[in-house]
């Protein structure tokens, strides 16, 4: 993954990233409170094409006369980075749930599809993480979501799919709500396994359920605050999750 690197980074700021460790692992956790902080989620512009960089995005929310103070990447897409599953902005699906699922070993089974998968939403300036199913059950009028997988905590228990000290490590970026206004990104400042990443939403920001957005090339910050302006490496990101002022 490509990094750019804004002016004066400073990781002890005030604002909205911050620097935590959790068991040896350091992470950057970015904490928004809903009732300050406008919380939305972007994928293509205007004239329908995918903003594909966090750069694109804040240039026309630039024109527009607001200003992109966060971002991250917003869930799995595909090759022409429309969003695997669910995607919902400003209320409108834009894409369905995605239901499939797919046997095999863990190994050979794509992140997306290791069920339960889970949805990110906000409905009426409140937030929350919720396995697929539960929120397919829930008939919510949401603003906004995305379908990404798999689920990391669920109900408070780590996913059963994930193994102790497993060699699969790499960066990861991940979300959850510790109260209806209170939510947390986290993305890996080194290569974490999923076992690792989902103790620490669970032990370390006491998270009920928490949601996996994406690894590799694909995961991804936008944060002035400290410097960070990721580029993907392989083209471009789908899903952007973002605050604007």
């Amino acid at each position: 993954m490509l990094l750019l690197f804004l002016a004066a980074p400073d990781a002890t700021a005030a604002g909205i990233c911050r620097s935590e460790s959790f068991a040896d692992d350091p992470y950057i956790v970015c904490s928004l409170d809903l009732a300050k902080d406008d919380l939305r989620l972007f994928w293509r512009d205007t004239g329908g094409t995918p903003y594909r960089t966090f750069s694109a995005l804040a240039e026309d929310l630039e024109e527009k006369g607001k200003r992109l103070r966060f971002a991250t990447n917003g869930g799995m897409y595909g090759g022409d980075y429309a969003p695997v599953g669910l995607y919902v902005e400003r209320g409108r699906e834009l894409t369905p749930v995605n239901t499939e699922t797919r046997t095999g070993s863990p190994s050979q089974i794509p992140n997306f599809y290791k069920q339960p998968n889970g949805v990110f939403f906000i409905e009426d300036g409140k937030a929350g993480v919720l396995e697929t199913k539960q929120f397919s059950a829930a008939d919510l009028r949401v603003d906004f979501a995305t379908q990404s997988g798999p689920m990391l905590v669920i109900d408070g228990k780590i996913h059963p799919a994930f193994i102790v000290n497993s060699n699969d490590r790499k960066p990861r970026n991940g979300v959850c709500a510790s109260s209806p206004t209170e939510v947390h990104f986290v993305m890996t400042e080194r290569l974490v396994n999923f076992h690792d990443f989902a103790r620490f939403f669970r032990d370390g920001l006491n998270c009920k359920n928490a949601l996996f957005l994406d690894g590799g090339r694909a995961s991804g910050l936008y944060a002035p605050e400290i410097g960070r302006n990721d580029t993907p490496g392989h083209g471009g990101y789908g899903p952007i999750i973002a605050v604007v002022e």
